[in-house]
């Protein structure tokens, strides 16, 4: 299975670059596994996660050829409503 992964603004500095190609991945936990692997700083920053531009459920199964989009808070940290 091929992922493709997008990073936007400070993301893609700590990437250092926007986008990464991932085989064989099969969940998203799986998939933010590998992207701290690879990016040890991603740990540091708070950031959304859209899957084909839209706002997945918890721990979706990922489809070949998915594009998965980190993006960073515009200004300050997410709210969060209860």
């Amino acid at each position: 299975m091929e992922i493709n992964v997008f990073f936007f603004g400070i993301l893609a500095e700590v990437a250092h670059t926007s986008f990464k190609h991932y085989s064989n991945v099969g969940s998203l936990d799986d998939l933010r596994l590998r992207i701290e692997d690879d990016i040890p700083g991603m740990v540091h920053y708070e950031y959304r996660i859209l899957i084909n531009s839209e706002t997945p459920p918890e721990n979706p199964l990922l489809a070949d050829g998915d594009e998965v989009t980190l993006v960073p808070p515009l200004t300050g940290k997410w709210n969060t409503i209860n």
